[in-house]
Parts: C-alpha cells; sequence; structure tokens
C-alpha cells in the first residue's frame, strides 16, 4: 500500500527529550489530518551504525517491506561530530476512510560523535516507545557499544559471518543469548536447508534412517564458515551427538560426531565460486548407503537422493529442485526483524555445538 507524505522534522543541537516531544507533535499532526491514523505499537528497533556507511543501511532497511519496526532509532556514529543533531519522520501507510484504521511508522536518526558514546543509553533511552519489545542491531560491530545498550532490548541481531574467527562469532552470540534473545541472520539463512533436511526425514521409515547418520559433508561461502558449524551444531543437538573440534585436513575442516549408535564424520569445505553467503552444498550419507544431497542452483535448492535397491536391484535415485529456497539479503533482514517477536528454540543449542566445532 503506498505511503502518503511523511510528516518530518529536525534540528540542531538537540536533546533526548526534545526528539521525544517533537515524535509525539508529529504523531498528533497526523491524527489530528485523520483520526484513523493511530500509531504502529509492535516493536522498537535500535540500530546504531557508522555514518559513512549509512545509505546501505538505510537501503536494507527500505528491503524489509511489512516488517519494518514500529519506530525505528537510528543511532549515527561519526567520531569527530561534536553537536547532536536529529530528524524525525512520520510514515502514514495508505489513507483511510471513515471507520477504518492505518498504521503511523516512526523514524528517528539521531547524528551523535566519540563525545556521546558515555551517554548512549540516556540518548536511546526517551526515544524508544515504553512496554514493547526492542531489537537491537550494530551492522558495524561496535561490540562496546552493543554492551552498552543491552539494557534497553529484549532481542539483538547479529551476523555472525561479519566476524572473521568463526570461534570468537560463536562465543560472542553465546555471551549475547544469556541476556537476550539472539536472532542470527547467518542461521536464517540456512532455513531453506535445515526445513528440507526435516522434510526428507518426516516420514516414520525415513526418520528411523537418521539414527545411521555416517557422513555429513558441508560446502559454503569462504566467508560463511560459521553458517556451516550451525547448520551441522543443529544436526547434532537435534540427534544427539556429541562433537569434537574441527580441524584443517586436505583443504577442509573435519572432525568426528558420536552419536548413538555409531560416529559421524564432518567434512566442512570452503567454495570458491560461491558469490553470495551462506551455504553452497550439503551430503547426507546412512550406514546403509542413502545418501541425500542438496545443491544451491538457479531458482531454488537442487536435490538428489539415492537409495540402495533390495535383493541387488539397481539403486534408486531422485532429481529435483526446489523452487524459492532463498529469501535474498533484505528477505534474510526483514526476517530477522520479524523473529524479535518470535523464539526459536533450536537457534541456542546449535550456536553451543558451533562454539565447540569452531578451530
Amino acid at each position: 500500500m503506498a505511503a502518503s507524505s511523511d510528516a518530518t522534522w529536525s534540528a540542531q543541537g538537540t536533546t533526548p527529550d526534545a526528539i521525544e516531544a517533537a515524535l509525539r507533535g508529529l504523531l498528533a499532526e497526523r491524527h489530528a489530518e485523520n483520526e484513523g491514523w493511530v500509531p504502529a505499537r509492535a516493536l522498537n528497533m535500535i540500530v546504531f551504525e557508522d555514518a559513512e556507511w549509512g545509505g546501505e543501511v538505510a537501503n536494507r532497511l527500505r528491503g524489509v517491506g511489512r516488517y519494518h519496526a514500529s519506530r525505528l532509532v537510528v543511532l549515527s556514529y561519526s567520531r569527530r561530530r561534536e553537536r547532536l543533531d536529529a530528524r524525525a519522520s512520520v510514515v502514514a501507510e495508505g489513507d483511510p476512510r471513515p471507520g477504518e484504521l492505518g498504521l503511523l511508522r516512526e523514524t528517528v536518526v539521531v547524528e551523535l560523535g566519540e563525545r556521546h558514546l558515555d551517554d548512549l543509553y540516556t540518548i536511546a533511552d526517551p526515544l524508544v516507545v515504553s512496554d514493547l519489545p526492542t531489537l537491537l542491531w550494530s551492522p558495524h560491530g561496535h561490540h562496546r557499544v552493543v554492551r552498552e545498550l543491552l539494557g534497553l532490548a529484549q532481542a539483538v541481531l547479529v551476523d555472525s559471518v561479519d566476524e572473521d574467527d568463526p570461534r570468537e562469532a560463536a562465543e560472542r552470540a553465546c555471551e549475547l543469548s544469556r541476556e537476550a534473545y539472539v536472532v542470527d541472520l547467518a542461521w536464517l539463512r540456512s532455513t531453506p536447508w535445515r526445513e528440507r533436511i526435516a522434510t526428507a526425514f518426516d516420514p516414520p521409515a525415513a526418520r528411523r534412517e537418521l539414527g545411521t547418520l555416517s557422513a555429513v559433508g558441508v560446502r559454503h561461502h569462504p566467508e560463511s564458515g560459521i553458517a556451516a558449524m550451525l547448520l551441522v551444531g543443529w544436526l547434532a543437538s537435534r540427534l544427539g551427538w556429541e562433537v569434537e573440534r574441527l580441524v584443517a585436513h586436505e583443504g577442509a575442516l573435519t572432525a568426528r560426531a558420536h552419536g548413538r549408535r555409531q560416529d559421524v564424520t564432518l567434512r566442512l569445505e570452503a567454495t570458491p565460486e560461491q558469490t553470495v553467503r551462506g551455504l553452497a552444498g550439503l551430503e547426507l550419507k546412512t550406514a546403509d548407503g542413502r545418501v541425500l544431497r542438496l545443491d544451491r542452483g538457479p531458482g531454488g535448492l537442487h536435490a538428489y537422493s539415492r537409495r540402495p535397491g533390495k535383493g541387488g536391484g539397481a539403486d534408486r535415485e531422485l532429481r529435483w529442485t526446489m523452487l524459492g529456497a532463498s529469501r535474498g539479503e533484505g528477505g534474510i533482514l526483514g526476517e530477522g526483524i520479524r523473529q524479535a517477536l518470535l523464539r526459536d528454540p533450536t537457534y541456542t543449542p546449535a550456536l553451543k555445538l558451533a562454539a565447540r566445532l569452531a578451530p
């Protein structure tokens, strides 16, 4: 639905209380224009960004579609900035007719500098709507800032593939998870893969084969090793495996997991030709010779399944394409914002085992 014109405000050398008062004024102004306009009240989102990359972050946030936060507070940081400047807007979705309602979504951008970091909590606190869950995102790192603002948030958005060291990424996410709900974009990118694995082994006869898995191989973007570890951590946590730390071996990372019935060989391999973040391929093997393979391809995931023939007969092979498996990066961020209002109980156990796997 097309948005009507924005109500806007800006000021130089302002204060958090003045910004909050301006937001209230903008909301009252829009409601006076049309009584059907009411403020959306589902989620606050605080974004701490480097000012030089503000345009990129804004483009990413515009791509989230209907999952835009009710109130978005952007803290735009430039080290040498001395003055606190701000601009705010209230966007009305549609033009409600009598008896209908239309939502108002608020965005405030606060430009600040090094001298304001010690007061960051005080600056942000008045700008979030009380009694709403708050999602915190720092796309350019700034881990100290995340710690400073964590008291305002119930959920933290991270992207573990942004960290150079998979072990540091997993340990940092584990630490955050003890104080807030962690939404990890690296985890969300693997959702189609996890869904397809679960579907493949959902029939009762196939479910029994999970206990006979003997090998797991994952191929991934060179910067997405942690994503592969999270996927293996998910399998291990769901199937009760004990995992060892991965070690470099013949151009890959390998380890063994110890299942209830047998050991499982693990192999994670970077794929240089992969141009987008995330997983490139997955292969599962069982002790009796079944093979399930998923590969990223045009339009979705390309699947291959092979079962040994009975009584010496020919193997049974199937190939098919699962369409629309990827949401794209805009869709991933939108899903991350949506997940702040949900809870995925499988992420934290997978994360803890990924931390054990990380070399």
